[in-house]
């Protein structure tokens, strides 16, 4: 059993291997030298697992680029992967989020992008075809760019489904039970105290959606302010904050097997951003944000940085593993859902994104 984890920063990509259990890493890269990687997936439906790579290069512009040989070549569609159509009058700034299908829809791979956009392949990840259902949508052009610009940053599939939920800075939430049309916004109850109305209908400042383990209605949002979460598919939210010594940050990660398990990395606010105290931990919740316990032994005092929205995530192992990536180029592991960390690497570019993956 191999461990991957691919790392996604400023300027490049790095691929880290656990052939142990998670205990020690080798680190390969750089790949894809000196091209900004925001958004990354590991697609392992495939017989050769694929590595998709959302990248920006300077003249060139933004594209999905893939590697079906653990970055020994690369690849990309000529045309470009992802193409607003003329009648848009759009073009691409960024692909924030790749992520792929279940296994019963093996070749579908969905991308959030900057501008705020939704995109489905069939393909593997080749080619895009743009969901004009959320393209179209009456409140898009009241979808104002975030600090970070204007972006879709979280799909998530059902995967008994056709329902998809997405999430975007600043829009808020919204579902369309066939991934394609009918997308209606499910924000109530989240803030938005940067508005004239606080509880608005849509454009709260959602920074990351996961979904529980035991049933996809139950999801945790980390929003510009707030942690939340919803028992009935976005229908109503309720703050799960109380415990926590701060309620803004980016990530949110929920466990792929353990229903009620979650874990944040509070940060604090507002421009700030960074650890309380300097002090960088994850909070775990096992009761769905009823309560919050501080963990993170080797993870580092004296941190005065952020952990952005997508350079957090879980794997699926059993315990659940768990990986922070830093803006001052640290990445760190666990192998027992947080309760301690190794370094995977250091004094690499800022990370922008962690994704991880068991290859057997």
């Amino acid at each position: 059993m191999t461990d991957l984890l691919a790392i996604g920063t400023r300027k490049g990509l790095w691929l880290a291997r656990s052939e142990d259990g998670r205990r020690t890493w080798t680190l390969d890269g750089p790949h894809l030298v000196a091209q900004e990687v925001a958004a990354v997936s590991i697609d392992t439906r495939r017989s050769a697992p694929r590595v998709l790579a959302g990248v920006q290069y300077g003249h060139w512009g933004p594209t999905v680029t893939w590697s079906d040989d653990l970055g020994g070549s690369w690849h990309e569609t000529d045309s470009g992967a992802i193409r607003f159509p003329a009648d848009t009058g759009a073009a691409l700034g960024r692909v924030w989020q790749l992520r792929p299908d279940t296994a019963a829809r093996p070749d579908v791979v969905w991308a959030g992008c900057e501008p705020h956009s939704l995109w489905r392949s069939t393909d593997g990840g080749c080619s895009f075809s743009l969901v004009r259902g959320l393209w179209d949508h009456p409140h898009r052009p009241t979808w104002e760019p975030g600090a970070g610009g204007g972006a879709v940053h979280t799909v998530l599939p059902d995967p008994a489904t056709e329902r998809v939920v997405v999430a975007m800075s600043t829009g808020g939430v919204y579902v369309s039970d066939d991934g394609a049309t009918g997308w209606a916004p499910r924000n109530r109850g989240i803030s938005a105290v940067f508005m004239p109305e606080p509880t608005p209908e849509y454009g709260q400042c959602v920074h990351k959606v996961a979904v529980d383990a035991g049933d996809p209605a139950r999801m945790y949002a980390q929003n510009h302010f707030g942690v939340y979460r919803t028992d009935d598919g976005g229908g109503s939210w309720t703050s799960i904050a109380d415990e926590l010594p701060a309620d803004f940050g980016f990530p949110i990660a929920a466990s792929p097997s353990t229903p009620g398990t979650a874990w944040v990395v509070p940060l604090v606010a507002d421009m700030r951003r960074m650890p309380p105290d300097g002090r960088l931990r994850v909070h775990r919740t096992r009761d769905a944000g009823n309560s919050w316990t501080e963990i993170g032994e080797g993870l580092p005092d004296g941190h005065w940085t952020a952990v952005l929205r997508d350079a957090f995530c879980t794997d699926a192992g059993e315990p659940t593993g768990l990986y922070v990536g830093t803006r001052d180029g640290c990445v760190y592991a666990s192998a027992d859902e947080g309760d301690t960390f190794t370094v995977v690497a250091e004094h690499l570019p800022d990370v922008l994104v962690v994704r991880a993956a068991r290859l057997p």
